[in-house]
């Protein structure tokens, strides 16, 4: 199933120099670059691509707590709605740091390949291999203790519904491209 997919290079992943070989990982594997630029949002821009929604924040909570009890500590929040707006604060101010590289990438399954090829949001808990687990290893716990958001290099949309949307805010149609290049030949 042929899909394209947001993912942007956040401000640790500019910062740290890792965008090229950030980009290898996934033209090594036939994923097709259509569209790329570099980017500063302003924290209007971050609400939108960071939108507080029940469904994310019950998401973010419950992994948030796991990981902290896994780590025999005790998370202060006890409603998700708490944590999902500190954390949506904390990503926006994030993404405004320093420029991102966006990019939209295309291929077959692309929105599942792009999200294991990144690994984990927790980089502490992505596998070795992954981009999170061989370039970052921050864990929440961390996050939580110096105020950040999870340094995690990446962001990667997480279906279609999500690709489709985040695609839309990203980038104009016109900045998309459709060309062929060696994988499409070698790909049934």
């Amino acid at each position: 199933m042929m899909q394209r997919t947001l993912v942007l290079i956040k401000p640790d992943g500019v910062q740290r120099a890792l965008i090229g070989k950030i980009i290898q990982r996934f033209e090594d594997v036939g994923l097709k670059i259509i569209g790329m630029k570099m980017i500063w949002i302003d924290q209007n821009f971050a609400e939108k691509h960071y939108p507080l929604n029940e469904e994310w924040a019950k998401a973010a909570y419950e992994k948030t707590k796991t990981s902290y009890e896994k780590s025999g500590k005790e998370l202060k929040y006890t409603n998700y709605l708490d944590l999902g707006k500190d954390v949506q604060l904390k990503n926006m101010k994030f993404l405004c740091e320093s420029p991102v590289l966006a990019m939209v990438l295309e291929g077959i399954h692309s929105i599942e390949l792009v999200r294991k090829i990144i690994g984990s949001t927790e980089p502490k808990q992505a596998l070795p291999g992954t981009i999170r687990g061989d370039f970052s290893h921050i864990s929440y716990l961390r996050s939580d203790e110096k105020g950040t958001a999870v340094r995690n290099l990446l962001h990667a949309s997480s279906d279609a519904d999500v690709a489709e949307k985040e695609i839309g805010l990203w980038f104009k149609p016109k900045e998309l491209h459709s060309y062929k290049n060696v994988h499409d030949f070698h790909v049934l």
